[in-house]
């Protein structure tokens, strides 16, 4: 949540915090779909839902996985009996080649920006427009692998990146300055845009703004991230999206897939480790099951950071062994084009060799300039062996749980891209975020850890995320685990199978489209991290020496969206007219803080500081520099925001301090 503050607005005095149009899209707490274990509706929200549904005359509960490397969008069909509903993955008509349209289940998630010279007139025809604004998809990917320069990928993973302007036309970020670019925000509007486009083209009758539609996000993704999502919906017309964190939905999956006999594979005192590696993040969460009133329930307790650590990382660690290759054969210094074509080659070679237990090599062509080569090409092959060798143990090395993420102090100066992990070993991240939530079960009945456990034992897994399609990676990465349970002697964890792990996360959506209508069980959600505002004390001034900082807990952990807290019995004083500093922390192990909790010292792993941010209060009337005594509350929004509220105790008027979306000015 980093570098999210930005901008004040204004309230009314005693204004509603939940002012949002009922229409608008919003992150959704799980608290809101119904806890039923009978497949009936049992608590009031759901009703409430249910009814919402109906007086919109929604026939469909629609699920978009808007991920990094491909889009996906299932849906059921609302309309029919509660034992008749099943789950369909729409085939996505795209280009996959000039003038060539094909269903295809996944919608690649990049866009090509073609030379006018590229594409003739008449090859860009999809079924519902004659002249595309870009060219997304198969296509795409297609012919950026061939011309790089010109290709936008990874824009979900930008959307999370507090260093960039996501409304900036920043991407491709290595084009040259005769290549027009695009925002990360436009690229992930035309993906919508291009599911939007196609739904419509297949349910006429039925369009998609008006169905219930479920769009995912990585669990760690923080509110700006979340609000961008939400505002690329909007901007295409879906102002009614929903999110809903991917970890979730690819359990609600696994739940819709075992067609009610789920309850037959985990009890109560499990915990599930659920383990998402995508195309360019790797998210970690722990969903724990218990019982309420005889019934079992699903209670997420903790989500990782956000890793941007993938199959992305993979690929380009492929291409630089093959480059390092091909340059010792030719004699050749690659450029960095060719590397990103090697990038995309070695993607699809390494895809055929995990899928056949039979293919040692895969032959790798990359376009040169150079008229001295052989049908101005390079080629190499990438081998079964330096698949194993690079992947398995690169990015899963066999490691002690006790083992920590390097970290490495930066260069200073840096050239513009994606903050990748350090680290690229998978298996730390996992053995740190592992010890670090060994707290996570403290509150939980039945979930009993033994005394000299130095990490949370899962006792479930399951997979998501296309890179663990792979079984020499998923079953690499089971081994890791047991062996570290087995250490301690607790039991090895179970894989929950049969998840689809391209089509889980979509799947997953629109099956909790109709949970919120009270025909599934819930996952409770909440807040998965305490968040504090710094709040300097009121020192003479000493040379050497800054005034001393407390943080101040403003949202406690499993704090509910939509809902707001006031810090009690506390006045502070706030400065108005004149540029000021807000410090905002974060932690995800401190879990018995409540709101008003003071803290005079920390560690670093017990707090992040985040982004701070300089802004100035307006005046409205009042002097410049004058210190105002007021109050706090803080509200978690429905679309995962924190704000923080100020509120004169002299005349209750109210300033707001809410995300920026690090969106500049329209």
């Amino acid at each position: 949540m980093s570098g999210l503050f930005g901008h004040i607005k204004k309230n009314e005095p005693e204004a509603n915090v939940e002012s949002d149009e009922n229409d608008d899209a919003h992150d959704v707490s799980d608290e809101e779909a119904a806890d039923s274990d009978d497949d009936s509706v049992s608590d009031e929200s759901a009703s409430s839902d249910t009814d919402s549904v109906e007086n919109k005359g929604t026939a469909y509960s629609v699920g978009i996985d808007l991920g990094t490397t491909h889009c996906v969008l299932s849906y059921v069909d609302l309309s029919k009996d509660e034992d008749e509903l099943t789950q369909e993955v729409m085939a996505i008509p795209q280009l996959t080649s000039p003038g060539v349209v094909e269903d295809k289940k996944q919608l690649p998630s990049f866009l090509y920006l073609a030379h006018e010279a590229e594409i003739a007139e008449g090859e860009a025809v999809l079924p519902w427009t004659e002249n595309p604004d870009y060219l997304v998809g198969d296509i795409a990917r297609g012919l950026g692998s061939k011309t790089p320069i010109r290709l936008v990928s990874s824009a979900k993973s930008w959307l999370c990146h507090a260093g960039v302007d996501c409304n900036e036309p920043i991407l491709p970020s290595e084009a040259p300055d005769d290549v027009d670019k695009i925002s990360p925000f436009e690229a992930t509007k035309s993906y919508l845009q291009h599911m939007k486009e196609a739904w419509g083209n297949q349910h006429p009758n039925a369009p998609l703004q008006e169905q219930d539609l479920i769009i995912t996000v990585p669990a760690s993704f923080d509110p700006a991230a979340r609000e961008l999502t939400v505002e690329a919906a909007k901007a295409v017309g879906l102002n009614q999206a929903l999110l809903l964190e991917e970890p979730q939905s690819a359990l609600y999956s696994w739940i819709d897939n075992s067609l009610g006999d789920w309850r037959n594979h985990v009890s109560v005192g499990d915990v599930i480790l659920v383990i998402d590696v995508g195309g360019g993040t790797t998210d970690l969460s722990l969903i724990a099951v218990t019982d309420q009133g005889g019934n079992l329930e699903l209670t997420r307790i903790a989500v990782g950071d956000h890793i941007l650590l993938g199959g992305d990382n993979m690929d380009l660690a492929l291409a630089y062994t093959i480059k390092a290759k091909m340059e010792q054969e030719s004699g050749n210094r690659l450029e960095a084009w060719q590397v990103q074509a090697l990038m995309h080659a070695c993607r699809d070679a390494k895809e055929k060799i995990f899928n056949s237990s039979d293919l040692d090599n895969v032959p790798l062509v990359v376009p040169s300039r150079g008229s001295s080569l052989v049908g101005g090409t390079l080629r190499s092959e990438l081998t079964r062996e330096e698949v194993d060798s690079v992947l398995v143990t690169g990015f899963l090395p066999a490691v002690d749980v006790s083992d920590k993420p390097v970290s490495k102090p930066r260069s200073g100066l840096r050239t513009k891209g994606l903050p990748y992990a350090q680290d690229a070993g998978i298996t730390r991240h996992l053995a740190a975020f592992l010890a670090k939530q060994l707290s996570a079960v403290d509150d939980l009945e039945h979930v009993n850890l033994p005394k000299n456990a130095t990490f949370l034992h899962p006792t479930a897994i399951l997979f998501n995320g296309g890179v663990l399609k792979a079984d020499v990676l998923s079953e690499r990465l089971i081994k890791i685990l047991n062996s570290w349970l087995v250490s301690e002697q607790a039991p090895e964890a179970r894989l929950l199978e049969g998840a689809d792990l391209d089509l889980a996360v979509a799947k997953g959506a629109a099956y909790y489209g109709v949970v919120r209508q009270g025909k599934g069980v819930r996952i409770k959600g909440g807040t998965a991290a305490s968040y504090y505002v710094g709040v300097e004390s009121a020192m003479p001034a000493v040379p050497g020496m800054t005034p001393e900082v407390e943080a101040l807990c403003i949202a406690p952990f499993g704090m509910e969206e939509g809902t707001e807290e006031a810090v009690p019995d506390d006045e502070f004083g706030l400065v108005i007219g004149e540029p000021v500093r807000f410090r905002f922390f974060r932690s995800n192990i401190r879990r018995d803080d409540h709101v008003g909790t003071r803290l005079d010292y920390w560690t670093d792993e017990e707090l992040e500081e985040l982004d701070e941010i300089e802004i100035t209060l307006p005046e409205e009337g009042r002097t410049a520099g004058e210190v105002i005594p007021v109050h706090l509350s803080a509200a978690i929004t429905e679309v995962g925001t924190l704000e923080l509220h100020a509120v004169s105790q002299q005349d209750s008027f109210r300033w707001k301090i809410e995300f920026d979306v690090r969106a500049g000015e329209d």
